[in-house]
């Protein structure tokens, strides 16, 4: 499966919330408004924040028609673990009325939108390896469509109690502890509001097979990123994708890509980590100008 989309997009700002030089989580997790928070859900929030900065977007009145689009495979898996072992060892009015919304896989959606306003399409996708680039193509759908106006991409995935045995039950010694953020928004936008394009996203495909993907995709000749996100922070998940866009803009912003260059990401069955199922494909290129 294939979608084309007539509205060009691209992405107008990256944001990253992982443990590095730029962020630290004990200070950056713990600032005002996070009491109440998941940690899925604080780091998201902390991506979404970055992202609008980059983009220029932040408090920005374009927010109001804008989409939050998630991807995160074990996102709220603590709360909830954590819910279940206090109802077996007392009952229901153990559980304070402030946790409930952390029992919902749309959570850190949901949080982002509050924060900022956002009051468009509100997705959050937990759908295996392929999830991350399914969200960048729904978020470049919904605008093509007329649905939003932008939208906000995040990947995020928490390192916690629960989420680790998972790993270490399928043989993970790394994984990643952290979100990544992404605004899409239409060229024409980006162009008319003065906003730095740091990719256009050129083309995505979806199949059982990777090969099947990548053809969908339109990119059979289109150099692929490597194992760089398992390299740099162990396994994703389901922020796999959104960490390969963040990588691909970093490369297609460096001083050695080669003029009109594309990167190609692609996650899913066989690709790494597997929900096997699917796999998705991802181009994205240097701005074509501003030419709309």
């Amino acid at each position: 499966m294939s979608t084309g989309a007539t509205v060009r997009t691209a992405v107008t700002g990256v944001g990253w919330a992982v443990a590095g030089p730029d962020f630290d989580p004990v200070t950056e997790l713990a600032v005002r408004g996070m009491r109440h928070k998941d940690r899925a859900s604080r780091f998201a929030v902390r991506a979404a924040r970055r992202a609008l900065e980059d983009a220029g977007l932040l408090d920005a009145p374009e927010l109001g028609g804008a989409a939050v689009v998630v991807s995160s495979n074990f996102g709220n898996l603590d709360p909830v673990c954590d819910t279940v072992t206090t109802l077996a060892a007392g009952g229901s009015t153990d559980i304070g009325p402030m946790r409930v919304p952390q029992l919902s896989s749309a959570v850190s959606a949901a949080w982002v939108a509050l924060d900022h306003g956002i009051r468009g399409p509100n997705l959050t996708l937990c759908n295996g390896a392929s999830g991350g680039l399914d969200a960048v193509a729904a978020a470049r759908n919904l605008i093509a469509a007329g649905r939003a106006t932008a939208a906000l991409v995040i990947g995020v995935e928490p390192d916690s109690p629960a989420v680790a045995r998972l790993h270490q039950e399928t043989a993970g010694s790394r994984w990643i502890d952290g979100a990544v953020g992404l605004v899409i928004e239409p060229v024409r936008q980006a162009v008319r509001r003065g906003a730095r394009i740091r990719a256009e996203i050129a083309g995505y495909g979806r199949a059982g097979d990777e090969r099947s993907a990548v053809r969908a995709a339109g990119a059979t000749a289109v150099p692929r990123l490597g194992a760089e996100a398992n390299a740099r922070f162990g396994r994703c998940s389901g922020a796999l994708g959104v960490v390969q866009c963040a990588l691909a803009v970093e490369r297609l912003e460096g001083p050695d890509v080669a003029e009109g260059e594309a990167v190609l990401a692609v996650a899913g069955a066989g690709v790494g980590e597997s929900d096997g199922t699917s796999v998705s494909a991802l181009v994205l290129r240097p701005s074509r100008g501003r030419r709309t």
